[in-house]
């Protein structure tokens, strides 16, 4: 049987170069749909059961986040669900997967994917409980749903607001968000009903359902960071920040979570709003208590390794995390995780992954219950 490369599907990038041979297979990073970013990866290799791999990332070391190439290592998987780490050499220019394939088909993913179909299904089983309601808030450039999930009471004093994959490859952060959502509708959860008698969740599980399909790391299907439109957001580039910025401002916000991956930094952490004028003591305070209650509540969190806070002084106000806690005045935060592993806690086998996301998704609502109170 000769070997086959695929990515036909939800969330498939790849430019295929050679795969004549297991040995000799040769690729390059495709860029996102409408922008110049090379990053994010996902196909199926067929027919090469039991034969030494070789695949070469020809182009990696021309990758828009190279340095996240070091000491990192390809995910894979036989059945989509259950995914493990696979050799990887970066050499500066080409990455090199060599993996011996125990079966006749195996996928590979920059990070292990969140698809589609999982995100509907996320959605549906929240409607199910009546604790949660899923409304649309209007549609994404290719015209797809811009779904929120309500779970809490909306007479309830606090508004926390909760966002995930304004950068589509970042699977991680939807990950996380089931985590949360999973936590927050489980009946036998202590934290979970204490906090939902004093707060409701809004939550965009996908910002970038667009990006997400397309197999895209950054950018939405007009080439958009979604992340740099929050000040001025139009219905042609943006739409998608469009909507949710209009249903913040409709509702308002106390307490504010954009969930992302970093591709270099092997650490879970979040970046706060220490860079704005009207950064005051008091919610400096307030933002170093969440950040010492989460530590508290999972080892996987921590705050020595992170982004300075100078970081993004020149574009600030667009991001939702400064835009939104410049204009609320609250707890407005961007948390990270990797697309490696975490440093402090290894698991050689899987990484970071999909499962670790969520239980940190589930571990932030016990800061979040002590920093309401």
């Amino acid at each position: 049987m000769s070997i086959k490369i695929s990515q036909q599907f939800d969330s498939g990038a790849i430019e295929v170069l050679k795969a004549d041979s297991a040995n000799q297979i040769e690729v390059n990073l495709r860029k996102d749909s409408h922008a110049d970013i090379h990053q994010w990866f996902h196909f199926r290799l067929q027919g090469a059961r039991g034969q030494d791999c070789t695949i070469r990332f020809m182009n990696a070391g021309q990758a828009t986040y190279a340095k996240g190439f070091e000491d990192y290592q390809v995910a894979a998987s036989y059945d989509t669900e259950n995914w493990f780490r696979v050799p990887t050499t970066f050499d500066g220019q080409v990455m090199t997967v060599s993996h011996t394939p125990e079966l006749d088909s195996v996928y590979y993913a920059y990070f292990e994917p969140y698809s589609w179909e999982r995100h509907l299904r996320l959605l549906g089983e929240a409607a199910e409980n009546p604790l949660a309601r899923v409304s649309d808030l209007g549609s994404s450039v290719d015209g797809r749903d811009m779904n929120l999930v309500v779970i809490g009471d909306p007479k309830a004093a606090k508004k926390i607001w909760v966002i995930a994959r304004q950068h589509p490859g970042e699977t991680m952060a939807e990950w996380f968000v089931e985590g949360m959502i999973d936590a927050l509708l489980d009946d036998a959860n202590p934290v979970a009903r204490k906090l939902l008698k004093k707060a409701v969740f809004y939550i965009v599980p996908n910002m970038n359902p667009d990006g997400a399909v397309r197999g895209n790391l950054r950018t939405n299907a007009a080439g958009a960071n979604l992340n740099r439109e929050w000040m001025t957001p139009t219905l042609e580039r943006s739409p998608e920040v469009l909507c949710v910025k209009n249903k913040i401002h409709e509702i308002g916000c106390d307490m504010f979570f954009d969930i992302h991956g970093d591709e270099a930094l092997p650490y879970n952490f979040v970046a706060g709003n220490e860079m704005l004028a009207d950064f005051t003591p008091e919610r400096a305070a307030r933002q170093k208590a969440f950040v010492d209650q989460y530590m508290a509540a999972s080892p996987d969190f921590q705050n020595v390794y992170g982004y300075a806070a100078s970081k993004y002084n020149e574009d600030v106000l667009t991001l939702a995390s400064k835009y939104i806690g410049h204009t609320f005045k609250c707890l407005s935060l961007t948390l990270e995780m990797p697309f490696k592993d975490n440093a402090d806690l290894p698991d050689a086998y899987v990484g970071w992954n999909g499962a670790r996301s969520s239980e940190l998704g589930a571990a932030i609502l016990q800061p979040i219950l002590l920093s309401l109170d």
